[in-house]
């Protein structure tokens, strides 16, 4: 059996999202040559800004141009709110172009198929400027599946501090808290990279699958280079 041997650029917003994807890699595609991109003004960016802007939409262009440069072939993004930005990104270059929740996303609603009734998610941030752009893409896959689904949301104020200057343990503790509030969901996601260490302690408390972006995304962009080979 050949060994698949690719090499992936994986484009972060924030350094808090590397360890965790990498981590995936090492469990579910440890052959993968992962070359990581950080630029960590892009969330302070959007923040600031309100709102994705085209000079911001460029930027994400030209990350992934440089990548192709660099012989990848194929590119994971790691950061959430910029879903718009990163559609551009992949239509310019050409190449397989993973958003950091689309596969999580597939993953919680094939839950649904079988249900009868709109499929109940849950959806916990620690970066608030990405919920309402996850939600409407999630959405939005619905719609083109023809599915009925009820998207309720949490944002963890204070989390990704916690996360950030070394209290993963808090960090923990804040999401498992908020997830109470979505315990009647089929299915509860978790927005950030970054808090895919803390999916544990939310499972923990909770009777319906919790999902975390990385896993979900290196399965799913491992099976889809298999299937180019």
């Amino acid at each position: 059996m050949t060994t698949l041997i690719t090499r992936i650029a994986l484009i972060h917003a924030t350094a808090l999202a590397m360890e965790p994807v990498q981590s995936a890699f090492a469990r579910h595609w440890p052959e993968a040559r992962c070359m990581n991109l950080l630029d960590d003004s892009l969330s302070v960016d959007r923040a600031q800004a309100g709102g994705l802007k085209p000079d911001m939409t460029q930027r994400f262009v030209d990350l992934a141009a440089y990548s192709v440069r660099t012989g990848c072939q194929a590119i994971l993004f790691t950061c959430s709110a910029f879903g718009p930005a990163i559609e551009t990104a992949g239509q310019a270059i050409g190449l397989p172009t993973l958003k950091p929740n689309e596969a999580m996303f597939e993953d919680a609603l094939n839950a649904g198929r079988s249900l009868g009734r709109p499929l109940r998610l849950g959806l916990i941030a620690t970066f608030e400027a990405s919920i309402a752009s996850m939600s409407e893409e999630l959405q939005a896959m619905a719609q083109q599946r023809g599915q009925q689904i009820d998207v309720r949301t949490q944002f963890v104020p204070e989390a990704m501090q916690d996360l950030a200057q070394g209290r993963a343990s808090e960090h923990h503790r804040k999401i498992a808290g908020a997830a109470h509030a979505l315990r009647d969901c089929d299915v509860v996601m978790l927005a950030q990279f970054s808090m895919a260490a803390a999916q544990a302690a939310v499972q923990a408390g909770l009777a319906c699958p919790v999902l975390s972006s990385p896993d979900c995304a290196v399965l799913a962009l491992r099976k889809i280079m298999k299937n180019k080979t």
